[in-house]
């Protein structure tokens, strides 16, 4: 989508965001919930598509933290 690019260079991210407005992807990962909206999850998928972490108790006060340190653990991003 487009909205996603822009936010995504607003902010400089050297990343892709994900939509997923129909809920489908959401329904495939697991994630869709009762009310027919996804629960708050963090995948971290590699750039072969192999999802390397799940973080599904996501605290918005210290997941940008917490997030850190799983990638770190995993030395994804350092050259």
């Amino acid at each position: 989508m487009d909205t996603n690019k822009q936010f995504a260079a607003s902010l400089k991210l050297k990343y892709p965001i994900l939509s997923d407005p129909q809920g489908k992807l959401a329904q495939q990962m697991g994630i869709l919930g009762p009310n027919g909206m996804a629960r708050r999850v963090t995948f971290v998928i590699d750039k072969q598509g192999v999802i390397r972490s799940i973080s599904s108790q996501v605290a918005p006060g210290t997941h940008g933290a917490d997030l850190v340190k799983v990638l770190e653990e995993m030395k994804i991003g350092r050259k």
